[in-house]
């Protein structure tokens, strides 16, 4: 547990560094999140810093406790009410913060950061996270979770070449850690990750 805390906080130092050198330009693009912009992705990051129970369950009622919805509506309302400086010191001062997602743990806050901070990066061509922290994501995380995003494998069990994980069954596959997670995550289709490799 200690070691899944410090792999969250060194997630988020390394996204507090990448963020500190965007451009005005960069803060405006398009992220790996349908319809959100890399701020709005920052804004959903740290939502969890400064959203109180209260506020949180409120939403989620007014959402027709639709999630997604409640998150959209909730990054769209701070990128408006908060500037990208703002945002910024919203993650710099919570690298620390022991939020966890309801029923997620430890594991759930660094799958949290690390595939919303791969919406930022992949976007904009930029650095991911070390293999081995996507790895700990891959070994970690439970099936429901990854069912959560509802993405078929075909029978297939991705293997990551540069990390200790493995995620599905069937024929075995290879490809980078960070590419597994971003097609189990929808954020990839699996036959674009699955180009030019080969079965193990």
């Amino acid at each position: 547990m200690d070691q899944i805390v410090a792999q969250n906080q060194a997630e988020r130092r390394r996204l507090v560094q990448i963020l500190e050198g965007l451009s005005a330009e960069q803060w405006d693009s398009p992220s790996l999140c349908d319809g959100w912009r890399v701020r709005e992705v920052v804004a959903h990051i740290t939502m969890p810093f400064r959203t109180s129970p209260i506020r949180f369950f409120a939403g989620v009622v007014r959402a027709r406790f639709n999630f997604n919805r409640f998150a959209d509506w909730a990054a769209r309302a701070d990128t408006r009410s908060m500037d990208d400086s703002a945002l910024l010191e919203q993650l710099r001062r919570n690298v620390e913060h022991p939020w966890r997602p309801p029923g997620g743990g430890a594991v759930g806050a660094l799958s949290h950061d690390v595939i919303h901070g791969l919406d930022i990066t992949e976007a904009l061509g930029l650095p991911g996270p070390p293999p081995e922290r996507v790895g700990m994501v891959l070994r970690e995380s439970q099936e429901k979770n990854l069912a959560y995003f509802g993405v078929d494998l075909r029978g297939q069990q991705l293997v990551a070449t540069d990390a200790d994980a493995a995620v599905g069954q069937g024929a075995p596959v290879e490809m980078r850690a960070v590419d597994i997670l971003l097609v189990i995550t929808g954020r990839r289709p699996l036959a674009n990750a699955v180009e030019g490799t080969s079965p193990a």
